[in-house]
C-alpha cells in the first residue's frame, strides 16, 4: 500500500495521468471494519466534494432484514438472493438496520456470491452516474478497483467497541461492552475470511488508523489524502 501524494512533476506523462483522471468517474472508495469511523468520514467527504454518498453496508443490512422478516436464515443462498433481487430504495430507509441482529445478518448474506453479484451492478451504476463517495468493505478491491482515491479506515477493536457501545447507549440500547467487542471481533473475522470479496485494504489504498484521532482530526487527514489523489 503506497501513501497518497500530491501529483508531482509535469510533462506528457503527467498530462496523460490527469486526463485519465478527468475521464473516470470521481469515485472515492472508503473501506474498513465497523465503527472505525468510515461512515462519518465518507459523508463529510461527499459534502466537501459535492458528490453523492452511498453506505453500501445498508444494502446488505436491508437484504438481511428482508430475509429475517420472512422467517428465513440469512445464510440460505436462495432466500438471500431473492431478497437482494427484490431490494428497493425504500428498504434502505428502514429504522431497524442497525444493532447486533442486523449486523450479523448483513455479514452472513455478504458472504454469499449470489447476493454480492445481485448487488454489484446496482453499486457500480450508482458510482458511474455522477461519481460518488462510497463506503463499505470491498469498494476499492471489487466494486471500483480503478477508483482514483481509496481509503481503508481502521481502528483497534477496543476503540471500535467503545464507539459502538456509546452509539448504542445514545439510542437507549443497554449492552455489555465486552459483548459488543466480542461480536465485533466475530464479525471482523467473518468479513475477512469470506471467500468472496474479503475485507482487506486495496493495494493502492491509504490506511487511516483513527484509534487516536478525533472526528475532526480524522476528517482533515482524509480530506488532504483524497484531494491529493483527485488532483
Amino acid at each position: 500500500m503506497s501513501p497518497l501524494r500530491s501529483p508531482e512533476g509535469g510533462g506528457e506523462a503527467e498530462h496523460r495521468r490527469r486526463e485519465s483522471q478527468r475521464q473516470k468517474p470521481r469515485v472515492v472508495a472508503v473501506d474498513g471494519p465497523a465503527a472505525a469511523g468510515k461512515g462519518t468520514l465518507a459523508r463529510r467527504l461527499a459534502a466537501e466534494l459535492g458528490l453523492p454518498y452511498l453506505d453500501t453496508g445498508l444494502l446488505y443490512r436491508a437484504v438481511g432484514r428482508r430475509v429475517l422478516d420472512a422467517g428465513g436464515d440469512p445464510r440460505d443462498v436462495v432466500a438471500a438472493e431473492a431478497a437482494a433481487r427484490a431490494l428497493t430504495a425504500a428498504d434502505l430507509t428502514r429504522t431497524d438496520l442497525r444493532g447486533p441482529e442486523a449486523d450479523m445478518a448483513a455479514s452472513a448474506v455478504a458472504t454469499l456470491p449470489a447476493v454480492r453479484a445481485a448487488l454489484l451492478d446496482w453499486q457500480r451504476d450508482f458510482g458511474r452516474t455522477h461519481g460518488a463517495v462510497m463506503d463499505g468493505r470491498d469498494i476499492g478491491t471489487v466494486i471500483f478497483p480503478d477508483a482514483p482515491a481509496k481509503l481503508f479506515v481502521t481502528a483497534s477493536p477496543e476503540a471500535r467497541a467503545r464507539r459502538r457501545h456509546a452509539e448504542l447507549a445514545a439510542r437507549g440500547v443497554v449492552r455489555d461492552l465486552a459483548d459488543v467487542e466480542a461480536e465485533m471481533r466475530a464479525r471482523d473475522a467473518q468479513d475477512a475470511a469470506r471467500a468472496t470479496a474479503p475485507m482487506k485494504p486495496a493495494e493502492d489504498a491509504v490506511v487511516l488508523d483513527t484509534t487516536q484521532l478525533g472526528i475532526e482530526e480524522a476528517f482533515q487527514a482524509a480530506r488532504v489524502l483524497v484531494r491529493a489523489r483527485l488532483g
